[in-house]
């Protein structure tokens, strides 16, 4: 191919990284008329997106750190992201218990005063004051706990936010490649020409782009040095969060944040129905991102944090669960990893003569749209603009409807495939929004669902998640695509791998 035949397959931007900040540029800039090719070397949402405390929020402690314009941009997203995606993002009431040894009430009530107005709010309900005594909420917790405040913000189910980002991006036109790993990039001709390698089956391919865009997340530093040949000093620093999950901790449908000795908050939130959500620890980390696993010491410590604030205290026998991993922050020097700044940085190499690429070093998952948007100003100074900004009033695949109609669309769903019992429309509802039609066009009986792998799971859903979501294996389905691994057993787990992996093979041959 000659050089000018290679032109017109050249990319406008090459994401590398398919996590929320990788796909969330990757939908913003297609949609904006760039010309997009995305980048995973393991599954969509496999690092740090999935791994998160499941919460779109201001992130209330950080005002104590003066990150006002973190907070303010937070708490403005929530009802953005809110209306863009209420299948898989929801409403949530938190309760803040007030621990006499701790922060003054009056101090907790001028952060929850900020909290509800320095960001747009119209849609979530304000603070209010809770007698601890006589509330549902307070009978889960010790008598010493008399007073406390409700405020409001959002759960959000973090891995299909990605994969809902890449199928938006996808279906205005970008190319998104799951294992698929960038091990080479070099310049020629004011452009980038980046080597990959399909990780299935080792083979290499070369793509050329104007720009690149690192959001690799925490092998942002490994990128830089080895595919760029950068010798580039640390610019994130690892924090290890890990959460457990055990048994239903109360009857209510209200989550609870606990201070600690330590000025470290933790969550206890409503988790899958059945279950609680208890996290996180924060603590430096200097391993491979993908290989962190929760220790005794922090499991320990989430039991002790939770058990000054329960009756029943929870014991490390207690978890059914637990999941670890690690946030890049951005390195600014602080000295304590709850001290790290949780706002992102942008840094632009290149340019003026040369190809540009730009890193993205920190973020969260609330900020991400913001974050995108940032990163399409940076874009159109380097490689000129195109299309205006259009997420703000968007819909993410499968939300398009009202925050309010939750309840009418699975009452809709239930009524057109009676077959269904309820706890599975909700949870289709839940996980697909208005795509859930998508997935059952076609049946007519319990039948038609196929197999049943256990958990309300069946072969149509997961036939569903091959084909329009990337789901390769049953780690990609019961952990990432839902969390149906909590109810599952091994060997079920193990027996929707193999099917999976026959199916693929079968496939693979039919194609031959």
């Amino acid at each position: 191919m000659s050089w000018e035949e290679a032109l017109s397959e050249v990319s406008d931007i090459f994401v590398i990284g398919g996590g929320i900040n990788g796909c969330g540029i990757a939908r913003d800039a297609v949609g904006r008329g760039y010309s997009v090719r995305l980048a995973e070397m393991n599954d969509l949402a496999s690092g740090t997106s999935s791994w998160s405390s499941k919460l779109i929020h201001g992130g209330l402690r950080y005002l104590e750190h003066y990150e006002f314009r973190l907070v303010r941009e937070a708490l403005s997203e929530r009802e953005v992201l809110l209306k863009s995606a209420p299948h898989i993002i929801w409403p949530m009431r938190f309760v803040l218990p007030h621990h006499k040894s701790m922060r003054p009430a009056w101090l907790l009530r001028l952060g929850l005063f900020l909290y509800d107005h320095i960001g747009k709010r119209k849609l979530l309900q304000g603070t209010t004051s809770v007698n601890m005594k006589t509330a549902a909420v307070g009978k889960p917790l010790k008598p010493m706990f008399s007073k406390g405040f409700e405020y409001s913000d959002c759960w959000v189910n973090d891995a299909r936010l990605v994969v809902l980002n890449a199928k938006d991006a996808q279906e205005r036109g970008a190319v998104v490649e799951t294992h698929t790993q960038v091990v080479n990039v070099r310049k020629a001709n004011d452009l980038w020409i980046i080597t990959t390698k399909n990780l299935r089956n080792g083979e290499t391919a070369e793509h050329r782009a104007r720009l690149i865009v690192n959001a690799a997340g925490p092998w942002v530093d490994k990128v830089l040095g080895q595919a760029f040949g950068s010798n580039s000093s640390k610019n994130v620093r690892l924090v290890q969060g890990s959460h457990i999950v055990v048994p239903k901790l109360h009857s209510h449908d209200r989550a609870y944040i606990f201070q600690n000795a330590d000025n470290r908050i933790i969550f206890a939130l409503p988790y899958e129905q059945d279950y609680t959500l208890i996290g996180t620890t924060d603590q430096d980390y200097n391993g491979d991102p993908s290989d962190v696993k929760i220790s005794d010491k922090e499991v320990d410590y989430l039991c002790s944090a939770a058990s000054e604030y329960f009756k029943e205290p929870v014991k490390p026998e207690d978890m059914v669960w637990s999941y670890s991993g690690v946030r890049p922050l951005y390195d600014d020097g602080a000295t304590a990893a709850q001290e790290a700044t949780r706002d992102y940085v942008l840094r632009v190499d290149g340019g003026t003569s040369e190809p540009s690429a730009i890193n993205i070093f920190g973020g969260k998952i609330t900020t991400y749209r913001k974050l995108s948007e940032s990163m399409l100003e940076k874009i159109e100074e380097l490689i000129g603009a195109r299309k205006a900004s259009w997420t703000a009033h968007s819909h993410l695949p499968g939300g398009d409807f009202a925050v309010s109609d939750f309840d009418i669309l699975v009452a809709k769903l239930k009524s057109e495939f009676s077959f269904l019992q309820l706890p599975l429309a909700e949870r289709l509802v839940r996980s697909y929004g208005t795509r859930a039609w998508l997935l059952m066009q076609g049946a007519s009986s319990l039948e038609d669902m196929g197999v049943d792998f256990g958990g309300t799971l069946t072969e149509r859903e997961v036939n569903y998640l091959i084909k329009n979501e990337w789901a390769e294996c049953a780690d990609d389905v019961v952990w990432r695509r839902s969390k149906l691994g909590i109810r599952l057993g091994k060997d079920e787990i193990l027996a929707l791998d193999e099917w999976m992996r026959d199916k693929s093979a079968s496939s693979s041959q039919a194609a031959e």
